[in-house]
């Protein structure tokens, strides 16, 4: 197995609500802003090769929405999914399976893309199976007021259309669900209902997709919530078991947002649990 970082695309969203009732004089310690309040996020996915699979989780914004919608999000660097996965010798057509944590637009917009002649969509990985959930993509089809923003019926039912759908069983407990792609998922609510993120055992250690869980490492702080959250007191808990596991058990998290971290350590501290070192991919595992 190798695993690679896929920069997708890089944007600016504004401070107040990725860090929530966090006051602005704190979080800008960690998350620095612009004159308008922005700060850096990334749209990171990670790519597995494992054996005759190849393995995309999350997809970023993708390209087919109008200037308008790129317009409110500030898009910044030359990072696309394309010249990122050239970096490591593949393309679109290569990728055997997209996993998608949730369908948010920033998540899976790049699963989709205008047909040729642009009267239509089709997938963005012809030869991909797509991986969701049962109980998310209802969810996301039947979207409340609150996310209904975020689930974009052109990212979402063309997925379905295509016939390349295939859902990932939701277990009993939350934090023991597996799949059939070689790696388990912990499944998370407090974000929005049945987010999947990927634990991969990969050369000794444990590496943990922190997708909207933790979205940068300024998020690790308990109670350092994003505003755009269905639950956020039950984020809180859930932040709170995932960070002693990943303390107790070593784990490695892989940020999707941070701009500057790719992957990070834990330690305990008087404070509670912190970031202990912060690293690249290629730090860590040479690629």
């Amino acid at each position: 197995m190798k695993i690679y970082p896929i920069e997708c695309g890089n944007l600016k969203l504004d401070g107040g609500a990725m860090f929530g009732v966090v006051p602005k004089t704190i979080w800008t310690r960690t998350n620095p802003a612009d004159d308008n309040n922005m700060i850096d996020i990334a749209t990171r996915s990670l790519l597995i090769e494992d054996g005759d699979r190849l393995i995309l989780i999350d997809t970023g914004m993708g390209n087919k929405q109008n200037e308008k919608f790129f317009g409110y999000y500030y898009l910044w660097g030359n990072h696309d999914i394309d010249s990122s996965l050239a970096k490591y010798g593949f393309t679109r057509d290569d990728v055997t399976d997209v996993f998608l944590t949730h369908l948010h637009f920033d998540h899976c917009g790049g699963a989709i893309q205008w047909n040729k002649d642009r009267t239509g969509y089709e997938p963005a990985f012809k030869n991909a199976k797509f991986w969701s959930n049962k109980d998310h993509w209802q969810w996301a089809v039947e979207p409340n007021p609150r996310e209904k923003a975020s689930f974009l019926t052109e990212n979402i039912q063309p997925i379905k259309e295509s016939g390349q759908l295939n859902f990932i069983d939701v277990p009993q407990d939350n934090f023991n669900g597996t799949t059939p792609l070689g790696f388990d998922v912990i499944f998370v609510d407090g974000h929005t209902d049945k987010q999947m993120l990927p634990k991969i055992q990969y050369k000794d250690k444990t590496i943990v997709y922190t997708a909207d869980l933790i979205a940068t490492a300024g998020h690790v702080p308990l109670v350092y919530v994003m505003g755009y959250d269905t639950r956020p007191l039950l984020t809180i808990k859930e932040k709170e078991i995932f960070l002693d596991k990943a303390v107790d058990e070593n784990w490695i998290l892989a940020f999707e947002h941070d701009a500057h971290n790719q992957l990070a350590t834990l330690k305990r501290t008087e404070r509670g649990v912190r970031i202990d070192e912060t690293f690249t991919f290629n730090e860590v595992f040479g690629e």
